[in-house]
């Protein structure tokens, strides 16, 4: 093989490598992206979760205090004979 041929072979693996490098900059920098979208959207839903919690919190505190709640009395049903 000859000097030309190598340094041809060598300029085209070096075109290869800085391409693939392109490409994995730009899939970095997507993913990077997305990251930081993912981010944002984890922070606002525990944000969601803490004032959903909050509120719970403050109707749980308005029940009031003592055993479990019962049921409400079943409504009387009209009297019925027997036959």
């Amino acid at each position: 093989m000859d000097h030309a041929t190598q340094i041809q072979q060598i300029a085209e693996r070096t075109e290869r490598l800085l391409l693939r490098h392109r490409e994995l900059q730009r899939t970095n920098a997507l993913l990077t992206e997305q990251v930081d979208a993912l981010t944002r959207e984890r922070d606002s839903l525990r944000s969601r979760l803490a004032a959903a919690r909050a509120r719970i919190d403050a109707l749980l505190e308005r029940l009031p205090e003592g055993g479990p709640l019962s049921p409400p009395a079943p409504a009387h049903a009209p009297h019925q004979d027997t036959p």
